[in-house]
């Protein structure tokens, strides 16, 4: 316990640096995400293989060969910056697969019914989809998405592997390997760290789903 203690600025600067990696890299498969959604169920072709790509791509190739691909493949070819963006979107790109399939669920979930009454009216595809179907789409992916949230701060883990740095993982590195401290307590204190990140993360979800519920 005094592992922690001591050392307890350092465990809330790598719950900050690892919250500011969730966050970036959830907004990035949110909006990357709901882009692929739309393209899924386009009626245009290229998009719609562009959608079903993306996801069977991502569903099958792990997540830590994106991140070594960004970190260490991007640089190969002139792409610069730095491990901490790499990661983040390494993140955003593997996320968002999950991301567009949570979405399309959503959308199959409206009754259909309802497209077909605005395409009746003359209302074209993009407007029913951003004004009739996408807003009930979120709210029918929203256990989905939860699903996909905790596990992305989970698998942010993976992004300090890279060499982020700063992270809960390269606290733990720090602590134990480099400063010789025993591995128990220093792990203790890392999933004391994710805890503290994902129970929050897990109750606005379940307050987001109740009043989806009650909608």
């Amino acid at each position: 316990m005094s592992v922690i203690i001591d050392n307890l600025p350092l465990f809330g600067e790598g719950m900050l640096r690892t919250l500011s990696i969730c966050l970036w890299g959830g907004l990035g498969a949110l909006v990357l995400g709901s882009l692929l959604a739309v393209c899924s169920v386009t009626p245009v072709p290229i998009l719609n293989r562009i959608g079903t790509g993306w996801v069977a791509t991502m569903r099958n190739v792990p997540l830590a060969v994106v991140l070594f691909f960004f970190a260490f493949g991007l640089p190969e070819i002139g792409v610069r910056g730095s491990y901490f963006w790499f990661g983040t979107s390494a993140l955003a790109v593997y996320t968002a697969a999950f991301v567009c399939e949570a979405l399309r669920s959503g959308i199959n979930a409206v009754p259909i019914g309802q497209a077909e009454a605005a395409r009746a009216l003359g209302v074209g595809f993009g407007t029913t989809l951003s004004q009739i179907l996408l807003p009930q789409a979120f709210r029918a992916a929203v256990p989905p998405l939860a699903n996909t949230t905790i596990a992305m701060i989970k698998d942010s883990a993976l992004v300090g592997a890279i060499g982020v740095g700063g992270d809960l993982f390269s606290v733990a590195d720090t602590l134990a390997a480099t400063r010789g401290l025993d591995v128990i307590p220093v792990l203790a204190g890392v999933v004391i760290g994710y805890l503290l990140i994902i129970a929050p993360t897990s109750a606005l979800f379940s307050l987001a789903v109740r009043k989806a519920v009650l909608r």
